[in-house]
């Protein structure tokens, strides 16, 4: 990993942090894992990513496990965001930027007015290193 990430320290990761340790709650639940709509902090975990020992050191933060980043695309209601705002309040502009740093203005005013998130993803977090564990996307 690139010493410019800083665990902790951008507000992509704090907000990954807090999505692992939803993944955590819903995995423990028996829930299927939530979905990265987010291109931005999605971006923020690939880096992460690129440095296994750091990788591992943040899921075991924040999930008190190993989380793997495995393929999942799918596209649908995106039935975690109440558990997030329980623990957080309302999802951040950062959920609905892209890896470019785009605001997909229409989705976040959507959220805004509804409460409700309907987006399109590539990729969710799996238990262990991800080579035993098939992700099922959720269509809920």
């Amino acid at each position: 990993m690139s010493t410019a990430i800083t665990l902790g320290s951008t507000v992509e990761l704090d907000e990954l942090g807090k999505f692992f340790t939803i993944t955590a709650h819903r995995i423990d639940a028996g829930d299927t894992a939530p979905q990265m709509f987010s291109g931005a902090i999605d971006a923020a975990w690939h880096a992460l990513v690129a440095d296994s020992a750091a990788h591992e050191a943040f899921t075991l933060r924040h999930a008190g496990r190993k989380l793997a980043h495995v393929e999942s695309a799918g596209s649908g209601f995106i039935s975690w965001v109440s558990a997030y705002e329980e623990a957080y309040g309302p999802l951040p502009e950062v959920w609905f930027t892209d890896a470019n740093g785009t605001v997909n203005a229409e989705a976040l005013a959507r959220y805004q007015d509804t409460g409700e998130v309907w987006a399109e993803w590539d990729c969710s977090p799996a238990g262990g290193d991800g080579d035993d564990v098939a992700p099922v996307a959720s269509y809920l």
